[in-house]
């Protein structure tokens, strides 16, 4: 059973950081890709970073050169590193995977199959 338990969300101050993890379980990292989204209430989702099982990665342009994707095969876990935080960062941000040995870059648009409960961040003065 694939689960997907995102933490590290939290309040930050704007220029902070924060390091989201998603820790997998049911399956192996090795061939899906791992994606997080972002939700304001009231707002579409939004894809934010993927990466995919050969390790190339896709970010959206509102976080390139501010956020990270990278994993870790060995804990079967995922990061998502956000510096230089903005308030329009903040949002409930989930964890998402799916069989998928290709780019993951449509996945960011389309959505994937399998969804962790999602982690609050707060970027506030």
């Amino acid at each position: 059973q694939v689960q997907l338990v995102e933490s590290g969300g939290g309040l930050v101050q704007p220029g902070g950081s924060l390091r989201l993890s998603c820790a997998a379980s049911g399956f192996t990292l090795d061939y899906y890709a791992i994606g997080w989204f972002r939700q304001v209430s009231g707002k579409e989702r939004e894809g934010v970073s993927c990466i995919s099982s050969d390790g190339s990665t896709e970010y959206v342009d509102s976080v390139k050169g501010r956020f990270t994707i990278s994993r870790d095969n060995a804990k079967n876990t995922v990061y998502l590193q956000m510096n230089s935080l903005k308030p329009d960062d903040a949002a409930v941000y989930y964890c998402a995977t799916q069989l998928w040995t290709y780019p993951c870059g449509r996945l960011l648009t389309h959505g994937m199959d399998y969804w962790g409960k999602g982690t609050l961040v707060t970027v506030s003065s």
